[in-house]
C-alpha cells in the first residue's frame, strides 16, 4: 500500500480486543483450566498491545497534526513567493515601460530628422539643378549624367 492509501486511516489495533480476551479469559476459568501465571502472562500481553495500539493512535495523531501544519506553511511560502514574484514583475514591467517611451521618442525623432533631411535633399537637388542648367545646349548623355549625380 502506498502512502497516500495509508495517510487517512486509524492505525489498526493489534492483537485480540479487550472483549475478546475476557471472555476467553472467563470460558477458561469456567472451564477450570490455567494456571494463574498464564493468566497474568495474557494480562501482560494484552497490557502491552493496549500499549502499542495506543502509541500507534498518538503517532497517528502526531502526523496528521504534522501533515496539517506543515500544509499550513507550505501555503504561507507559497503566497510570499507569489506576491514577490508579482512584486518582480511589476519593477520590470515599469523598467519596460521606460524603455518603451524612450524608443518612442527617439523613433519620433528619427522620423523628424529624415523628414529635414529629405527636405535638405530636395533642395540640395534644386540648387544642383538650377546651376547645372546652362544656356548652351547639352548632350542626352551629359544630362544624363549630370542628373544621376543628384
Amino acid at each position: 500500500m502506498s502512502y497516500v492509501e495509508y495517510k487517512d486511516q486509524e492505525p489498526q489495533p493489534l492483537g485480540e480486543s479487550k472483549e475478546q480476551q475476557q471472555g476467553e479469559e472467563s470460558r477458561e476459568q469456567e472451564a477450570g483450566r490455567g494456571p494463574a501465571s498464564i493468566e497474568i502472562l495474557k494480562k501482560r500481553a494484552q497490557e502491552l498491545i493496549d500499549n502499542i495500539n495506543e502509541s500507534r493512535q498518538k503517532d497517528h495523531a502526531l502526523m496528521t497534526n504534522f501533515r496539517d501544519s506543515l500544509k499550513i506553511k507550505v501555503s504561507d511560502l507559497t503566497e510570499k513567493l507569489e506576491e514577490r514574484m508579482y512584486q518582480l514583475y511589476n519593477h520590470h514591467n515599469k523598467i519596460i515601460q521606460e524603455k518603451l517611451q524612450e524608443f518612442t521618442q527617439k523613433m519620433a525623432k528619427i522620423s523628424h530628422l529624415e523628414t529635414e533631411l529629405k527636405q535638405v535633399c530636395h533642395t540640395v537637388e534644386t540648387v544642383y539643378k538650377d546651376l547645372c542648367v546652362q544656356p548652351e545646349a547639352t548632350t542626352l548623355e551629359e544630362q544624363t549624367h549630370k542628373d544621376g549625380e543628384c
